[in-house]
């Protein structure tokens, strides 16, 4: 790892001290209180203007969702995201930022500015791992402004689950940079589906304040509840539920980074310029012919 200036040293010896899951628990506790009425238009308006969210789209007007959380969590109201008609594309899962997309190496790691970690690593499964050698990925980062659902970049049913228990520490760029393999150690839930572009997956990457994911296709998963400590928790579907591109696949309930990841000679991923901003339905690739 490439020396690090003090500042991001004493940053990065700071937070790995830090007890995460306690801060991130009373952060998503205080997030899902309702707010007194005396303040609730004061508290959800400031939070708005930090992080500058367009209101306009949300499902119901600001006042109406009771706490933090409700809004964090809110869906949009229909239309604002439409999802690209054409039957060959692959979509943008999530709104935010994309940073990184590449093909998985032939040793099974995912290359980027600032990330380098193998999908054994990521995915805490090694046969399904090896399915992602020489596919395609892409890398999207969710800040506190944008909406905090993850949709199927295309259609497909959904084979399993994995929730992976890890660390939380943040996942903006300065904690990429001083942290390896830092998607790899926060906790992060995996859903696996079968489609027409194959195996591919959808990794939800947990960080601090992140109250926990939620699945949209099994209300079983409350990752804050789910596992114990250190165990990887899966569940294998009878009966494949069957998600259309762009349907919701789970809820960041605070913050984090959503990743795809699909079959080598399936999928082509558009060039991109590194941070560019994204929108959930937009076309970011198409199928391989």
């Amino acid at each position: 790892m490439t020396s690090l200036p003090f500042r991001d040293r004493l940053a990065r010896h700071l937070w790995r001290l830090t007890p995460q899951r306690t801060l991130s628990d009373f952060i998503g506790w205080w997030a899902s209180v309702n707010v007194p009425k005396g303040l609730h238009s004061r508290v959800l308006e400031t939070f708005v203007a930090k992080y500058k969210i367009d209101v306009s789209e949300a499902e119901l007007p600001l006042l109406a969702y009771p706490s933090v959380n409700e809004f964090f969590t809110r869906k949009l109201k229909p239309g604002v995201r439409p999802i690209d008609p054409d039957p060959a594309s692959i979509v943008s899962p999530a709104d935010g930022k994309i940073v990184a997309t590449g093909l998985v190496s032939a040793t099974g790691t995912i290359e980027a500015k600032n990330i380098a970690l193998t999908t054994a690593a990521l995915l805490t499964d090694e046969a399904l791992a090896k399915k992602f050698v020489g596919g395609a990925f892409a890398v999207t980062y969710l800040s506190p402004r944008d909406y905090h659902r993850v949709h199927t970049p295309a259609a497909g049913s959904v084979l399993c689950w994995h929730h992976v228990p890890g660390q939380l520490f943040p996942v903006n760029e300065a904690t990429v940079r001083r942290e390896p393999d830092l998607f790899a150690r926060n906790e992060r839930f995996v859903s696996v589906f079968e489609g027409d572009v194959g195996t591919f997956a959808v990794v939800m990457v947990a960080a601090v304040g992140v109250g926990h994911v939620t699945a949209a296709y099994d209300p079983e998963v409350q990752t804050h509840k789910n596992a114990p400590a250190g165990q990887v928790l899966t569940k294998v579907f009878a009966t494949p539920p069957h998600l259309g591109k762009g349907d919701e696949v789970g809820i960041f309930h605070l913050g984090s980074t959503a990743i795809i990841l699909f079959e080598p000679g399936r999928v082509i991923l558009e060039p991109t310029e590194a941070a560019k901003p994204i929108r959930m339905g937009e076309r970011v690739g198409r199928l391989a012919r």
